[in-house]
């Protein structure tokens, strides 16, 4: 099985809102729902999981019940923090779903991921053992000395740049989760990130600029103007 394993654990105090930003409205629409949808309609999604911030799960169920979210099987809280959150996430999956069956951690604000990244994410974990969707970095990085100042570039064909989802087989993923808690480990990032400090090596599947993940105000105004292009495509 293929388990989406979506994260919507946070609560976007950058966004500038009220309601969490995975909530937000656009075009009358939850953010979170598009992002569910592109999981739901692609076909070799077999389950989907939700790490939902808490006093949000009834009304996550009403818009998966009228936007015909078939694939939401079950609904956690989120945590102390995205490592608490996904941690939460994979011990439900856990006691539901075999050990080698793969689990995609994604964030619910990356409401743009097409089934092509989906697709090569399943791929690359099943022939990797890992799958963590990226995208070059095709800007100029400076190492900053301090927080104004920078005397070092950092090549960047060095650097990718990390997006979601990112994919593990389940007991592998469980496993490094509960190796972080007993060496200290306790506010990594991202899954990929927890790999890396334990001593693993993370393999890449395909990413996409339009994959954005919606942070602040002017995100949602990129989100938008997509939306318009995709409607006319």
């Amino acid at each position: 099985m293929n388990i989406a394993l979506i994260i919507a654990g946070g609560n976007g105090r950058r966004m500038q809102q009220e309601i969490p930003k995975q909530f937000l409205n656009v075009n009358d629409k939850p953010v979170m729902i598009y992002t569910l949808e592109a999981f739901q309609s692609h076909p070799d999604i077999d389950a989907i999981g939700v790490v939902c911030v808490d006093g949000w799960h009834d009304i996550l169920m009403a818009y998966a019940r009228q936007y015909k979210i078939s694939k939401l099987e079950w609904i956690v809280s989120g945590g102390e923090n995205g490592q608490g959150s996904i941690r939460n996430g994979l011990l439900e999956a856990e006691k539901r779903y075999g050990e080698n069956d793969i689990i995609l951690v994604h964030d619910a604000i990356r409401p743009m991921v097409s089934h092509e990244i989906i697709s090569d994410c399943i791929v690359q974990c099943k022939r990797h053992g890992s799958a963590v969707s990226i995208v070059p970095c095709n800007t100029v990085a400076l190492r900053r000395a301090t927080e104004q100042t920078s005397s070092e570039v950092v090549p960047r064909d060095q650097l990718a740049l990390t997006q979601t989802p990112q994919a593990f087989p389940l007991k592998k993923l469980c496993d490094a989760h509960r190796k972080a808690k007993e060496v200290g480990i306790t506010n990594s990032i991202a899954s990929c990130t927890l790999m890396i400090e334990l001593g693993e090596t993370v393999h890449f599947s395909i990413g996409a600029e339009t994959n954005i993940k919606l942070t602040t105000p002017d995100d949602l105004k990129i989100f938008k103007a997509l939306l318009a292009l995709k409607e006319q495509a």
